[in-house]
């Protein structure tokens, strides 16, 4: 395993890393939108509904975000890895 095997785990590592931190972004973004009332006047059933398409999003989001989470943990603990391996085998 040289440089190239050790640029290409940096690359992959940097590209999950920038899709966790949009995912991240996105989920805050709906975060705020969404308001933690309770809607009893029939009226506002359109806001209810709403409400709960932005809470199902933000639910849907949690487990993409940990397998991103833990994919960008290992790329960069693997890219150490072969860094410190290559550099010890000089």
């Amino acid at each position: 395993m040289g440089h190239a095997a050790l640029f290409t785990l940096m690359a992959s590592w940097g590209v999950v890393t920038v899709i966790l931190v949009l995912m991240l972004i996105y989920r805050s973004t709906l975060s705020t939108h969404d308001e933690e009332q309770i809607f009893l006047d029939p009226a506002e059933k359109a806001m209810a509904t709403r409400q709960q398409a932005i809470t199902q999003k933000i639910e849907m989001l949690g487990r993409p975000i940990a397998a991103m989470f833990v994919l960008s943990g290992v790329l960069f603990l693997t890219a150490v890895g072969v860094w410190l391996w290559h550099g010890l085998n000089l």
